[in-house]
């Protein structure tokens, strides 16, 4: 099978076609033929080596990526499933693991961590869904804000950061977050309470909202230690890039890692429904050829996307 991966890290320009054998599923996986992955700053992690360590010192080639979604091609034996050959699926992948990642024609995942696309979803917009809801969804688990509560997001406009704007609302939970003045609208329009301006200060801003501190935050921004001062005192804080703190005041600081959770099927399962019953928006920027992997790269780091890119493997 073809791949886009790379032997060396660094920049986007080591992103290549590679030639690599076609993975075999063994007892309860699932090979997937890809038509669409969804390109996501992890990946442009892994393309740099920041946490090369994670492959605990396995030769490359590296493939990154974490969603794709496809058709079943093949089921391993010993598989309990209810998928079936031919079924169009999602599935969240580990991309650090000997399987490697969704930028390839062919992947091979546990059925635990392969759903259906919700109903109405093409492959480009399925393929947006399930790092960064399950991230999202994760983070409001861990940080246990009881119905009635309020959390903050920072990068409320981004993929993470919509859709755990939108599960907080399902949660029955009071939603302030962030936004450039041209996401305001946006970030409204995915269910927040209150949007303040994204920027220095970010904290005072949400502190001027509720005097006594929010019950959580959930950072999407990556803002780590710039954020605390808006968590009350004995609140929560969810982070996605594994920061160590200090937090103090009682604030209960929570690493989010969505590959803990890759294979809670009934997580998946909800997700899939939420995203079919128009609970969660599948936002996808552009479509770009799986080829001009190196171009979507450079794009993302870039800035200003809203929504995920997407390789289309379909025509690969």
């Amino acid at each position: 099978m073809r791949a886009i991966g790379l032997t060396e890290f660094g920049g986007p320009e080591v992103l290549r076609v590679i030639d690599l054998p076609d993975p075999v599923p063994g007892p309860g996986e699932v090979r997937i033929r890809v038509h669409a992955a969804a390109v996501n700053p992890t990946d442009t992690v892994l393309r740099a080596g920041v946490v090369k360590a994670w492959f605990d010192g396995r030769p490359g080639p590296y493939v990154p990526g974490m969603d794709a979604a496809g058709v079943v091609d093949a089921i391993g034996p010993d598989t309990d499933t209810s998928l079936r050959l031919g079924d169009p699926v999602v599935a969240i992948l580990q991309a650090y693991g000997p399987r490697g990642g969704a930028y390839a024609e062919l992947v091979v995942a546990p059925a635990e961590s392969v759903v259906s696309i919700p109903p109405g979803a093409d492959f480009p917009a399925a393929s947006t869904l399930l790092m960064n809801a399950l991230t999202a969804r994760l983070a409001l688990d861990l940080v246990a804000v009881p119905a009635g509560g309020t959390v903050a997001v920072t990068g409320a406009a981004g993929a993470f950061g919509g859709y755990a704007v939108q599960l907080a609302k399902t949660e029955g939970l009071r939603v302030f977050a962030d936004a450039s003045e041209a996401d305001v609208e946006l970030v409204k329009e995915l269910g927040a309470d209150e949007v303040v301006p994204r920027g220095a200060d970010l904290a005072g801003r949400f502190r001027a909202l509720a005097p006594d501190g929010v019950d959580a935050v959930l950072d999407g921004a990556a803002l780590d230690g710039l954020i605390v001062a808006a968590v009350r005192d004995g609140g929560g804080l969810a982070v996605v890039r594994g920061w160590d703190g200090p937090v103090d005041r009682g604030i209960r600081l929570h690493k989010v890692f969505v590959t803990e959770v890759a294979t809670d099927h009934a997580r998946l399962l909800r997700l899939r429904e939420q995203a079919g019953a128009g609970e969660l928006t599948l936002r996808v920027a552009d479509v770009l050829p799986a080829d001009q992997a190196a171009e979507a790269h450079s794009r993302l780091a870039e800035g200003g996307v809203r929504g995920r890119l997407v390789l289309d493997f379909a025509a690969f």
